[in-house]
């Protein structure tokens, strides 16, 4: 019968990090840059764990050359052909180890990924469903490992423990946790399934670090402060859609709005991409994403440099050298009201 949790479950606007006492001098001191090495694929990586998703305005070549600097990360969007994926690799050789090759899990997406990782040197595939809850999509995880064991494989979306759990000894090396949070997401109120954010990654990490797993935390950040704290309640990697749209690097499609330039940004399961990708929304199911148009940004570096500011700067609040270090020098503090919006959300500056 139909039950209910009455356990309070919270976003990241619900909480605040309380400050400590550090012996940190300057921002500059704090390393962002993460060690990680996989559980199943046995493969070490080393970067700044912050990625862009799988979206086809954020997850471009072009952004992952934005990245490569920074050793950021992009999961790139599956609508790649298999010759964009040779060229980009010939042309960019720094960049593949800081990026994944997407896939949906039907035959057709297996045959795709096949070619790619057959050409292109990539040790990271990123298995993306909305519903990682379907034992259609474990089995998928299982015989991409087995075709695959010395991949570090991605796989999601799921919000509790126990699917987490599943998806690793499945064989996922990082688990993508989040469902409906995103700022272009309608899953939650088409559907009526979710789970808060904040709450969400602190129980999905536990299970998996408890089996030596990783996961990334999906979706739900508006501003570097919920990155930090997304770090701070245990998740590995922190992948980021929103935040990252409406920038040149993302190749979106430009809209000239009475004088103004702006960006077509939309979920992945909107009409939109829909439309776009899959020949429109099939008669079975409904949208379950929206379209909307960002000012446009310019270049994305000043984006990047604001939100791993931030993350320095939490990190200096609280005395945490590493980022490693964050979750273990974190108390969060319930709140009811985060901000002082007595000027609303004007500023002259773009990234405040």
């Amino acid at each position: 019968m139909p039950r209910i949790d009455f356990e309070i479950k919270l976003g990241y606007e619900d909480v605040l990090f309380r400050p400590k006492r550090s012996t940190l001098a300057s921002r500059s001191d704090v390393t962002l840059e993460r060690e990680i090495r996989f559980r199943n694929s046995g493969l070490k990586y080393r970067g700044v764990p912050v990625m862009a998703a799988n979206m086809d305005t954020t997850g471009t070549f072009s952004i992952a050359r934005a990245f490569s600097p920074h050793k950021m990360f992009v999961c790139i969007h599956k609508h790649y052909s298999v010759q964009q994926w040779v060229e980009f690799a010939a042309n960019n050789p720094d960049c593949i180890e800081h990026v994944a090759v997407s896939s949906g899990s039907s035959a057709k997406d297996m045959e795709k990924l096949k070619d790619i990782v057959a050409q292109v040197p990539i040790n990271f595939i990123c298995l993306d469903v909305a519903n990682g809850y379907s034992e259609h999509f474990v089995e998928f995880v299982k015989k991409v490992r087995a075709a695959y064991p010395e991949k570090t494989i991605i796989a999601g979306n799921v919000v509790t423990g126990e699917m987490v759990e599943e998806l690793i000894l499945a064989g996922a090396d990082i688990v993508k946790v989040g469902i409906g949070p995103g700022s272009v997401c309608t899953t939650r109120k088409k559907t009526g399934v979710g789970y808060p954010q904040l709450s969400a990654v602190l129980e999905c990490a536990d299970a998996a670090h408890g089996l030596g797993g990783h996961i990334v935390a999906d979706g739900g950040c508006t501003c570097p402060g919920d990155v930090a704290k997304a770090f701070g309640a245990g998740a590995d990697f922190v992948m980021l859609g929103g935040m990252f749209a409406g920038h040149e690097e993302g190749d979106g499609e430009i809209v000239e709005k009475d004088g103004q330039k702006f960006v077509k940004f939309y979920g992945m399961s909107s009409a939109t991409a829909m439309d776009k990708h899959s020949g429109g929304v099939a008669n079975y199911r409904t949208s379950e994403g929206k379209t909307v148009l960002l000012p446009y940004k310019g270049s994305i570096e000043d984006t990047i440099q604001d939100i791993l500011g931030g993350v320095r700067s939490c990190c200096t609040y609280v005395g945490a050298v590493k980022l490693k270090e964050l979750p273990k020098r974190t108390t969060f503090v319930r709140t009811t009201k985060q901000l002082n919006e007595i000027y609303g959300k004007k500023s002259i500056n773009k990234t405040d």
